[in-house]
Order: structure tokens, then C-alpha cells, then sequence
């Protein structure tokens, strides 16, 4: 039989341990470069995912808060499965970040009631928050934190793909992403789907844009650390709208997950008869 005292260390040490093990996020390098095209064909399979996302998914998350997970009812919605659901694709080269997104929307909303370029939140979007390299500190888009942003407008404006950043002795810089530094391109309705589906695919230089908020960033090697949440935004015609936030509660860096940079992935195989 157990003495008490051996009971009590077990019951106390439980909560640490589960509090220790810390989620991880495996970012795969893709091997070959794919074409921008919005076609994701080619590298999402190799790229880090983890299925599809919906409002009932998030509920079931430790990140999971109400007021800003959240899908608005505009009246004659549809079943919220349906209102949003994605998945999202994150990988990475010696050169780039890379971004996809494969959505069901049932609105495509790029329409800001008080119009200014930094709003993306206000509009259709997706956004990566990244933390390069990832550090203990808790910061609000201060160095190291990044932003990166995208408009599901195919007019394309300035403001679709966005910055926001830190720098040394800066918080909260607002501009859009270099133009040598990105190359997107957005697929509305793809395969015939409803007028509010797409497809994002996209690629960020990350020399001009993480290196120039952190100069202790170096070029990307396997085992290098950074941290990871993504923020989709849906107005759906109101002012400020539903969210989904993945693996982390908002623009605190330490919440967001730590994310790992690995080497190649393989395709998942089926079994054979």
C-alpha cells in the first residue's frame, strides 16, 4: 500500500507534468519550391496541417475563448459549418515562408465600414503571427513578432498582404509587406464551389521581413525555433466580426505555440489490399 506522503507527491506532481508538456508545432521544408499559382496541389501534402477547422473544433481547444472565437449572426446564416471552416498549410524553404489556405465562406466580405489600410481585421483574412526567433518574453508585436497578412480581395490593393511588426525598441509597426518580399495569388470558388470559398496561396520572403524585426534572427535551419498562431478573420458585413484564432488567445507572443522547423515530410500512404 502507498503511504500518504507518497499519494500527496502524485497528486502534486500530476498538474506539473501536464502543465509542462508544452504543444509543438512541426513545420515542415518543402525540398522543391512550388509555383504561386493558388493551386496548393503541389506542397500541401508535404506541409504542416493538422485537418480541417471549424467553430465546433475550437470549442474543444485550450486557446478556446468565446468572445473571440466566434461566428456573428447576421440573420439567415447558414449552419455554422458552413458559415467557416479551413484548412490551413505552413512550411519553408532556406529563402521563404510558405501559406495556404483551402476555405468554405459562405460570404466574401472586403468591404471596411471606416476604411484604413492596417484593418485587415475587418475584412476577409488570414493572418500568420510569427515570433522569430521565439523567446520567453512576453511581448505584444514587439521584436521578433510578425504578423503576416492576407486580404481575401483578388483587386488586390495595397493593404491585401499586410506587415505588422515589432523592431528593436518598437511595437505595433503597420505597413504593407515588401513587394520584392511576396508573391500570392487567390482562387474564389474554386471547383465550382459558393461564391464565398477560396483558396489562398502564398509566399513571404523571410530576410526582409523577419530579419528586419529581430536582428538576432538568423537564416532558417532545421531545429530553429520560432512560434506560431493563425488568425482568420469573417465580418460577414458586420462592422467587426467572427475569428477563428488557432494555438494561441490573441497578440501575447507567449501564447502563441512554439513551432519547430524540420526537415521534409513524407505523404501520408494508404494501405494496400
Amino acid at each position: 500500500m502507498l503511504n500518504s506522503r507518497v499519494i500527496v507527491y502524485l497528486f502534486l506532481a500530476s498538474p506539473i507534468i501536464l502543465f509542462a508538456d508544452e504543444p509543438v508545432i512541426h513545420i515542415p521544408m518543402l525540398p522543391t519550391a512550388p509555383v504561386i499559382d493558388g493551386d496548393l496541389s503541389e506542397w500541401k501534402d508535404l506541409a504542416f496541417s493538422d485537418g480541417v477547422w471549424d467553430i465546433d473544433r475550437l470549442r474543444h481547444t485550450s486557446w478556446f475563448e468565446p468572445w473571440r472565437n466566434r461566428l456573428t449572426d447576421h440573420g439567415n446564416e447558414p449552419h455554422p459549418h458552413n458559415d467557416l471552416r479551413a484548412r490551413y498549410y505552413t512550411a519553408w524553404d532556406s529563402n521563404y515562408l510558405y501559406f495556404g489556405v483551402e476555405a468554405v465562406d459562405n460570404v466574401n466580405d472586403v468591404v471596411d465600414p471606416s476604411p484604413e489600410d492596417k484593418r485587415w481585421y475587418f475584412k476577409d483574412s488570414i493572418c500568420w503571427f510569427m515570433e522569430a526567433p521565439r523567446d520567453e518574453a512576453p511581448e505584444f508585436f514587439g521584436q521578433g513578432d510578425n504578423a503576416l497578412c492576407f486580404v481575401i480581395d483578388t483587386d488586390r490593393p495595397q493593404y491585401a498582404a499586410w506587415w505588422r511588426h515589432g523592431a528593436p525598441g518598437k511595437n505595433y509597426i503597420e505597413e504593407p509587406i515588401p513587394t520584392q518580399a511576396v508573391e500570392y495569388e487567390i482562387q474564389m470558388t474554386p471547383q465550382n464551389s459558393s461564391a464565398g470559398d477560396f483558396t489562398l496561396e502564398a509566399r513571404v520572403a523571410m530576410n526582409p521581413t523577419l530579419g528586419e524585426s529581430d536582428p538576432n534572427w538568423q537564416p532558417p535551419e532545421i531545429g530553429h525555433v520560432y512560434s506560431l498562431e493563425i488568425v482568420h478573420c469573417d465580418p460577414d458585413g458586420g462592422s467587426y466580426g467572427g475569428h477563428f484564432i488557432l494555438y494561441g488567445t490573441g497578440d501575447n507572443d507567449n501564447t502563441w505555440h512554439k513551432a519547430i522547423l524540420v526537415g521534409p515530410n513524407s505523404t501520408t500512404q494508404r494501405e494496400k489490399e
